[in-house]
């Protein structure tokens, strides 16, 4: 529930014990191992942990890709352990919108009918959907490459359309999962600057499974998360003292 006006109280990310085992042989691996977490309205949250920290398991149980073993997760007030394959689909198509490393894009269409997919996917009248998909293009800076398909876009511009993909539903989260892990440096913290714009001007909250120590800057949260736990959880006043700290030594 929002308090006093302030969208930013309203969780849209409860997590509560979450337990995640897979078997592997006959040996069972407990990747996460009861993880708590409140996620609020309008956040921009990175996750971060070592490879086998059970960050990315986390993160795809937050996106509804995997369900827990134990414990729940609620994605916009539904336990995602409790929806149907439908009812996850939904949710998934309305609420959720992902970004990815290597931005997944369908080489056959064009930048705009890329975009254009979700809100098919979403039953969005086709015209709402292609003027919602121009616009969005239009934000990240890709109006001028409409009909371009990804073969003639480079890298950053591939991520770009992705963005803006993952916007077009207007989902209360986004997920990006490594989003400049592919990209050169210039353009990974071009990248980093818009997805912090993105999330102040459209509202939408950020959750990003990262090792880039760029997004340290623009998150508002860090959770690390090490051997399936969460070890610490840093607020961005923290992360500013101690970046300042290291620049001055």
């Amino acid at each position: 529930m929002t308090t006093g006006g302030d969208v930013r109280t309203e969780y849209v990310v409860r997590a509560r014990d979450v337990v995640k085992e897979f078997k592997m042989g006959n040996e069972v691996v407990r990747a996460l191992k009861g993880i708590s977490l409140d996620i609020r309205r309008g956040e921009y949250i990175s996750i971060m942990g070592p490879s086998g920290s059970g960050k990315s398991t986390f993160f795809n149980m937050i996106g509804g890709i995997d369900r827990p073993n134990g414990g729940s997760i609620f994605i916009a007030d539904s336990d995602i352990a409790q929806l149907g394959e439908s009812e996850m689909a939904f949710l998934r198509c309305h609420n959720i919108g992902y970004i990815f490393q290597s931005y997944n894009l369908l080489t056959t269409m064009t930048a705009l009918e890329n975009v254009q997919l979700p809100t098919i996917f979403a039953g969005m009248p086709a015209e709402e959907g292609t003027a919602r998909a121009m616009e969005i293009l239009e934000r990240v800076g890709l109006g001028h490459r409409l009909h371009n398909k990804p073969s003639q876009l480079s890298g950053g511009q591939q991520q770009r359309v992705a963005i803006a993909r993952s916007l077009a539903n207007r989902p209360s989260i986004v997920l990006a999962d490594e989003p400049t892990a592919n990209l050169d440096a210039k353009t990974g913290l071009e990248i980093i600057g818009l997805l912090r714009e993105l999330n102040k001007e459209e509202g939408v909250t950020i959750i990003s499974a990262t090792h880039d120590p760029r997004m340290l800057d623009v998150s508002d949260r860090v959770v690390w998360i090490n051997d399936g736990q969460i070890d610490r959880i840093e607020n961005r006043e923290d992360i500013e003292i101690q970046l300042s700290s290291i620049n001055t030594h």
